[in-house]
């Protein structure tokens, strides 16, 4: 048992003659007779003799508001079996680093409350910044400098951009052949072969995510063109009168054109699978997968935009989770071995209406799964993860 006063700043504990260490840098916590007033408790695992830990670091960002932001839930989800485990999890932003501690938040399960609370560094940082310009700030730059300095494991590096993804995985041998022809807008020319060439195809932002700003554009029989999104739609006279219109726009706002493809229906709406993977004993393996269904607008299967959830065992088959297993560990094994450590990420795929299989993108910092199943799977093998990349034995 151990104690953290949150007026001084300080911990401690109470077994007298015992040199407790707690932290990456090994603070040392003092033996304290009495108990201070408004101490808090935690119960936390002693290794190796007086190792205490693991303690593991959440970094987001703020808001405007200057309110934490990022996923409340999964990290008081990831706090309540990290103790149960019998480590100590704590949420912080680049800006609460200093020299030698760190100030953060601590979820406390039996008060349902958060305290501010002064730390050691960690054993291992997860990093769960929701926007992409918090990881371009200097601050952000500095504290990814110094837990490499300190030989802090720091997964999940970064945000990553689309069209980088894709050129990373096009060209390999594996699963090159599952990716959708794409570009990115910023050539005229070019993107003028490639509506002529597909005829139908995605436009998606390169950094957004969730089904943001796509739209469909297609080319009829007459030459003309129809430009689909989640609430509006377009037409124009040809090829021309949109590139007139819209080319400068989507090179400005950095977008991707993606070829569409004919999908696969389930109960005559396209669906796609979502695929949450981990890395677990040296492989990536699957945690789980759901299935998302466009509705109406059958532009996009994301939840947020009108999209059905599915349970997978509507379609599941061995084929699925053989090809779900194979595409998994390979493309762990690229963003790991090109873009740093990944140490968990999704992806969406689909089949097209011949029985092939697409992969559509993959993401870095995945959403919450609303299956419970899966997001519960998820907490605990995210908590493994960090047992282990801590060098700490995970209890069972």
């Amino acid at each position: 048992m151990i104690f953290y006063d949150p007026f001084r700043k300080e911990w401690y504990q109470q077994l007298s003659n015992e040199n407790y260490v707690f932290g990456k840098t090994g603070l040392a916590i003092p033996f304290k007779k009495n108990l201070n007033e408004g101490s808090i408790s935690f119960q936390i695992s002693c290794h190796d003799g007086n190792l205490l830990g693991p303690l593991i670091g959440i970094m987001t960002s703020r808001k405007n508001n200057k309110s934490l932001a990022g996923n409340g839930l999964l990290f008081k989800n990831i706090q309540k079996e990290v103790i149960q485990k019998g480590g100590l999890s704590f949420v912080f932003t680049p800006e609460g680093l200093g020299t030698k501690s760190i100030e953060g938040f601590c979820y406390l399960p039996d008060k349902d409350a958060w305290i501010k609370i002064t730390v050691p560094f960690p054993h291992v940082v997860y990093n769960r910044i929701p926007f992409r310009q918090a990881e371009q700030t200097s601050e952000f730059q500095l504290a990814v400098n110094i837990f490499r300095e300190k030989g802090i494991p720091f997964f999940n590096p970064s945000f990553l951009k689309k069209f980088d993804l894709y050129k990373l995985f096009k060209n390999d041998e594996d699963i090159g052949k599952y990716f959708p022809e794409t570009i990115l807008i910023n050539d005229e020319a070019l993107f003028r072969l490639f509506i002529s060439k597909h005829r139908n195809v995605y436009l998606k932002p390169n950094t957004l995510s969730k089904g943001k700003g796509i739209y469909r554009l297609t080319v009829e029989q007459d030459g003309s063109l129809s430009l689909v999104g989640l609430s509006h739609q377009y037409s124009y006279r040809d090829l021309n009168e949109f590139l007139k219109e819209r080319f400068a726009i989507l090179r400005k706002k950095h977008y991707i054109a993606q070829c569409a493809v004919s999908p696969a229906l389930l109960n005559g709406e396209r669906f796609d699978f979502r695929v949450l993977s981990h890395f677990q004993n040296g492989e990536y393996l699957v945690t789980g997968v759901g299935i998302r269904q466009a509705d109406k607008q059958n532009i996009t299967t994301h939840l947020p935009n009108g999209g059905r959830l599915v349970p997978y065992s509507r379609v599941q088959n061995q084929q699925h989770d053989h090809f779900f297993q194979v595409i998994v560990n390979r493309c762990g094994e690229l963003l790991s071995n090109k873009k740093g450590f990944f140490g968990e990420f999704s992806i969406d795929a689909g089949m097209t209406e011949t029985g092939k299989y697409v992969i559509y993108e993959v993401n870095a910092k995945p959403m919450s799964f609303d299956e419970e199943e899966i997001e519960a799977s998820r907490i605990q093998n995210l908590c493994t993860l960090f047992f282990n990349l801590a060098g700490f034995k995970n209890p069972s």
